[in-house]
């Protein structure tokens, strides 16, 4: 059983780290303990609420090093422009930390017309990774990509006929797909850092177990229904972890010297929800390489986007 904690990250004095979602949740608790550890955090959100969070993690942090800027994973010309301006004004980035998302919402569209659950938590990411990408390849030294998913893309499957869910939406359902899309980019994107001979890039998936966050409430409120909120209160209460315990996989993901590319990090303890971080065990349709190259080649094409690792 695993009992690594936030001591036990290294000591990231010079490192350069961005955390999208960094306002609320496992994005804030991870900007915190990046802080913590030395590192100038880039915290990649929405401004009218990443000014409180970043006054927060000073407040804990007095010393933290950190940098605000606007991303919204909702409009890909979000997601460049963020891109532009990072490259622009940081020389360096060692962990690109893909966290951010949304969960299981009622079917909205993106900016671009994506549906809103696979164009946030894939599409966006996917954009966002491909853009920083020769920064990261750059940076002397190991870097590394760290793509959150789920436990519940064990649920998911790529629906290649409706990806959008035009024809047929349910919304966890949905957001299996895309928890299930984030894996399979992760291991694709370490397939292919292997071919191009690229070794000192590392690209990891992780997922937080049963976090206790705002996450949960975001379907409920979208919907109006007053049942899902309150057994979401539930649940949170019951089995959840704190967020903080929730945001260590992230951290032990970026940083953990144990930690090899194309690994699969998580809570240790009961079914994967609770506990420690450490190597945890993926979907077989995860490490599908058949699948995550279809995936790769229509996120290119759906986002006008080639990903270029040489």
């Amino acid at each position: 059983m695993s009992d690594w904690t936030a001591a036990d990250a290294p000591d990231l004095s010079g490192k350069t780290v961005v955390v999208t979602g960094a306002n609320s949740g496992l994005g804030f608790e991870a900007t915190r303990m990046f802080a913590e550890k030395g590192a100038h955090v880039v915290m990649a959100c929405r401004l009218d609420r990443g000014e409180d969070a970043m006054a927060d993690v000073r407040d804990s942090v007095p010393a933290a090093s950190l940098t605000l800027s606007e991303l919204d994973l909702a409009d890909l010309d979000s997601v460049r422009g963020f891109a532009d301006e990072f490259a622009a004004e940081h020389g360096a980035l060692h962990a690109l930390c893909n966290n951010a998302g949304v969960m299981a919402i009622p079917r909205r569209e993106t900016a671009q017309g994506f549906e809103t659950q696979f164009g946030v938590n894939h599409l966006g990411h996917f954009v966002l990774s491909a853009r920083l990408f020769p920064t990261l390849r750059d940076t002397p030294g190991e870097t590394r990509l760290v793509t959150m998913s789920s436990g519940l893309h064990e649920r998911g499957r790529m629906d290649f006929d409706d990806l959008q869910g035009e024809r047929d939406y349910d919304e966890w359902d949905a957001y299996a797909q895309s928890k299930l899309a984030n894996l399979l980019f992760a291991f694709e994107l370490d397939r292919r850092l292997t071919a191009a001979g690229i070794d000192d890039v590392l690209s990891v998936g992780a997922h937080p177990g049963y976090a206790d966050t705002n996450l949960q409430f975001r379907g409920p409120e979208a919907s109006g229904s007053t049942l899902r909120y309150w057994m979401s209160k539930l649940g949170n209460a019951i089995f959840a972890q704190s967020a903080e315990m929730g945001a260590l996989p992230l951290l032990y993901a970026a940083t953990s010297p144990a930690v090899e590319s194309g690994e699969y990090v998580g809570p240790q303890g009961l079914f994967g929800m609770r506990g420690n971080p450490g190597i945890a065990e993926s979907s077989d349709r995860a490490r599908d390489p058949e699948t995550a190259a279809r995936l790769w080649e229509v996120s290119e094409e759906l986002t006008d986007t080639r990903f270029r690792l040489a």
